[in-house]
């Protein structure tokens, strides 16, 4: 499953179009976030790729979690956000 690193400032229709592009391809796609910013471009991204693929019949669903990732030698938590097609 590919991952999509999002941050704070991620182009929230950028991202949607990487959203709706993958899952169309693969079926499901992966965001990480860490912090709030980034969490919110998160959700709007997903809330916009549904308006993109609804058209085609496919709805999102999100499922959320937390994952420890290493930055830069260090422990982080972050949310994982696995959107796949119902």
């Amino acid at each position: 499953m590919e991952t999509l690193k999002v941050s704070a400032h991620s182009n929230t229709k950028a991202l949607a179009g990487a959203l709706a592009a993958v899952v169309r391809t693969d079926g499901a796609v992966e965001l990480q976030a860490i912090g709030a910013g980034a969490v919110n471009q998160s959700i709007k991204a997903i809330a916009v790729a549904r308006g993109y693929l609804a058209p085609n019949g496919i709805n999102l669903v999100a499922t959320p979690s937390f994952v420890e990732i290493m930055i830069n030698d260090e422990k982080r938590t972050a949310i994982k956000l696995v959107v796949d097609k119902r």
